[in-house]
């Protein structure tokens, strides 16, 4: 008697993940590869991203080294990457900078990165047909496009472009069977969250609101294989905060 197939498993999907040489793109490389899928990983730091290859469980996975915020390698990892099941695009910046410190430097450092790269990625990826049909596209967004935190309004700015351009794409994909959804992730315990802190940022007041404390990558990790299983089939154009909580006294989605 055979058993039924397990809907959160992710064996026999081939599936990229960008921003993988650390923290949240990281780990949900590794989670991925641990339910069974396939990785393409990609990321801007050559040793990070080789380290992260070793630390993936099974066989055939490739680290294709790429900076998004060049068109170039955007073209040259579409034209490498294969065909697709599904992608986590995790890759981003933060920094914290007054809007009357923000210059236009910064402003397109933020919007490059955090906006413009996994929209040009992406029309790369179905221009070339790199998607299958039935694909998912998982997009980590930020609690930050609702909540605007202090001094962060180029960023959260970013991160609200993104959850508006998931929601139209979501539209566009559906009638091949693609999914796209945002995760919105709040504090987790990542090199990002690190460098907001070095940049200037008193973060602890922010932690101690969140009531089940500091997230870990792997927190946002488990959110992403849910969206490219099958087990969430039925799911797209959605908003999935992964906050520990922290926004349920803001009730800012009502």
């Amino acid at each position: 008697m055979s058993s039924a197939p397990d809907p959160f498993s992710l064996a026999g999907k081939r599936i990229l993940v960008t921003g993988a040489s650390s923290g949240i793109g990281r780990q949900i490389a590794i989670s991925c590869a641990e339910l069974g899928a396939q990785l393409a990983i990609s990321g801007r730091d050559r040793a990070r991203l080789a380290s992260t290859l070793q630390a993936l469980p099974g066989d055939g996975h490739v680290a294709i080294a790429a900076d998004l915020d060049r068109q170039e390698d955007i073209d040259r990892l579409v034209a490498d990457v294969g065909v697709l099941d599904g992608m986590a695009h995790a890759a981003g910046i933060s920094r914290l900078v007054p809007l009357r410190l923000v210059n236009r430097a910064h402003l397109d450092d933020i919007f490059s990165s955090n906006t413009f790269a996994p929209m040009l990625l992406t029309r790369g990826l179905l221009a070339k047909k790199r998607i299958a049909a039935n694909g998912s596209l998982v997009f980590v967004a930020s609690v930050a496009s609702h909540i605007g935190p202090m001094a962060s309004s180029a960023y959260a700015a970013s991160k609200s472009a993104l959850l508006g351009m998931v929601r139209s794409l979501a539209q566009e994909v559906a009638k091949n069977g693609i999914r796209a959804n945002c995760i919105a992730p709040g504090y987790v315990r990542t090199p990002l969250l690190d460098g907001l802190q070095g940049s200037g940022g008193n973060m602890e007041g922010l932690f101690e609101l969140t009531p089940l404390g500091m997230g870990e990558p792997e927190d946002v990790a488990y959110a992403a294989t849910f969206l490219l299983a099958d087990a969430s089939r039925w799911i797209t154009r959605n908003y999935f905060v992964v906050d520990g909580g922290l926004t349920v006294p803001m009730d800012i989605y009502a």
